[in-house]
């Protein structure tokens, strides 16, 4: 397998109501089996998922909170308002959010934003990325993936990584459950989240600071199988678990 990884330049500041599939075919040509990964920040642009802190009235949580963190009240009242459920509350906050991802502050940032507001993560990022294929489907054609990524630390491990928080057009687990390796040895529990190896390598093309590049073209990426469930259970998650008790 040869994949040819292009970041897709040219892309312009994001407003709400920016069709971004239009936008991505504009600035780059599209064949069958592409994948597209896209910066959750520009999606939550484009459909206005943010919010200007002034409008923001904390809560007295949030201000029990901000005590602790040292963060303005008002953001703190944006991640829980984002929260499906708390997990962590200090020293950052910890959340699940409604569409399964579990994420340092929920996702919500205050970076690569104009003025005192804050962007939260899209509200069903499955659904988006979706709609974003559906969309240069529409305009060019042409059949290709979307996985809607966003950097996230990662547990036993210092540094950021993307991860995938929504896709469409593939399954996130490439699952190798029954499979044989190279000694004819059946594999029982090697699960790869295919996704997820995509969205990072993606980060690393887009950047974290100026670099301008929300989107990332993937091409020659082979087909797998497999499925979709890529989050654990509350009942299979051992570290949720062992933070809770």
């Amino acid at each position: 397998m040869k994949v040819q990884v292009t970041g897709i330049t040219g892309i312009p500041l994001i407003q709400k109501g920016d069709d971004l599939a239009a936008i991505i075919c504009k600035n780059t040509t599209v064949n069958d089996g592409d994948i597209i990964c896209i910066a959750s920040t520009v999606v939550s642009k484009a459909k206005g998922y943010t919010r200007a802190l002034a409008d923001i009235v904390p809560s007295a949580d949030a201000v029990r909170i901000s005590g602790l963190t040292k963060e303005d009240p008002r953001f703190i009242q944006g991640i829980l308002d984002s929260s499906k459920e708390i997990i962590q509350e200090y020293p950052f906050i910890l959340s699940e959010v409604p569409c399964g991802h579990v994420g340092v502050r929920a996702g919500v940032d205050n970076s690569n934003i104009e003025g005192e507001n804050i962007i939260i993560l899209p509200k069903d990022p499955a659904k988006e990325a979706a709609e974003i294929r559906a969309g240069i489907k529409n305009i060019t054609g042409k059949d290709v993936g979307v996985i809607v990524t966003d950097t996230c630390g990662r547990a036993f491990r210092r540094g950021q990584c993307g991860n995938a928080i929504g896709w469409a057009g593939m399954v996130a687990i490439r699952d190798f459950r029954g499979d044989h390796d190279l000694f004819g040895l059946e594999l029982h529990i090697t699960e790869e989240a295919v996704v997820d190896e995509i969205a990072a390598f993606s980060n690393f093309i887009m950047g974290e600071s100026n670099n301008g590049i929300p989107a990332v073209k993937f091409s020659g990426c082979e087909t797998w199988k497999g499925h979709d469930s890529l989050y654990f259970t509350k009942e299979e998650d051992l570290i949720r678990k062992a933070m809770t008790k």
